[in-house]
């Protein structure tokens, strides 16, 4: 889940990098001195997510503090080349946000003593009684906006937003979600900047858009999450399934694998692709098209395998119920 959410976060900046370049990247071991920017940013996000993982609170509520905020921040940009950027240091220069196709430009503080007072004000805000008491995934959406608001540093902000929102839902015991909503983020990129800019706009000063947009977020993600638990159920129940079903003798040795490559395979498959392709060959290249036929028919019969418009068969995931 990490990956996609290092993939996702990225991403929303216009990291080029795929998401198998990412995994990559992030499973290297030892990894090398890189040199262009995409892949240094996705190393230092690996480095930032381990490091808030490793922020266990044991002291409730979760105070949220500016040095945190800046070493996350030198997490985030540390050896990038940004132009008039400094790890871990707030800005003393105008920026811009935004982009007239998801509702304008926004121009935040624009001198280094007017950052510096916001963001004693925002840490003093987010930590407020008020706050603390209000649900721990509003809190997490209202830091992530202010602090995308302010704009504090000169490059690296909604990459180290998003990463205090995780730290906040993490630190008031979500644990899933949070490495996920960069994802949907991404997912809704278009959605994402527009609610951002609806709130800015709002004459009300009306974070609703926003907190709206993240809320949709977590319950997807959570929706994600039970989806997944559920699929490596049903998966490690039919493998007991089948192979009981072999010790008892109700399917073969061969129809016990092919079921278990299929558990793999989600997929529709032909006649055919038990000959042609290699994860089915090793199973069917010394029998007969007639027994490959007759271990489909049989396993179809049992329920096992159901049929597919246009494909020979296709794994039931709900024999079980």
């Amino acid at each position: 889940m990490t990956n996609l959410s290092i993939f996702g976060t990225a991403a929303i900046e216009g990291n080029p990098l795929t998401e198998e370049k990412v995994g990559e990247i992030i499973s290297e071991s030892d990894r090398p001195a890189y040199q262009e920017n995409p892949e240094i940013e996705i190393a230092n996000l690996k480095k930032a997510y381990d490091f808030i993982k490793s922020l266990k609170n044991t002291e409730k509520p979760f105070n949220l503090e500016e040095d945190l905020i800046k070493e996350v921040h030198t997490l985030v940009t540390i050896n990038a080349k940004y132009e008039l950027n400094n790890p871990g240091r707030y800005r003393n220069h105008k920026v811009q946000v935004g982009d007239q196709r998801h509702g304008g430009m926004h121009t935040p503080p624009k001198c280094l003593e007017d950052v510096q007072k916001l963001m004693k004000e925002y840490v003093k805000w987010i930590n407020s009684g008020e706050l603390q008491e209000t649900d721990t995934p509003i809190r997490a959406a209202l830091a992530h906006y202010y602090l995308g608001l302010i704009h504090p540093f000169g490059d690296g902000n909604g990459r180290t937003a998003r990463l205090i929102e995780a730290l906040i839902m993490q630190n008031g015991g979500i644990r899933y979600v949070p490495v996920m909503l960069s994802n949907y983020y991404y997912r809704n990129i278009d959605d994402y900047f527009r609610a951002f800019s609806n709130s800015i706009r709002s004459k009300e000063h009306d974070v609703t858009p926003f907190i709206e947009f993240v809320l949709d977020g977590c319950i997807e993600s959570s929706r994600e999450i039970k989806d997944r638990i559920t699929y490596f159920i049903r998966k490690f129940s039919l493998r007991d399934y089948y192979s009981n079903l072999k010790q008892n003798r109700h399917i073969t040795q061969r129809q016990y694998d092919l079921l278990i490559t299929l558990l793999d395979y989600d997929k529709a498959f032909a006649l055919s692709d038990l000959f042609n392709l290699p994860r089915f060959g090793i199973l069917y290249r010394t029998v007969s098209e007639r027994t490959a036929r007759r271990d489909l028919v049989r396993l179809k019969d049992m329920e096992l395998l159901i049929n597919d418009q246009g494909a020979a068969a296709k794994l039931n995931w709900r024999v079980l119920g």
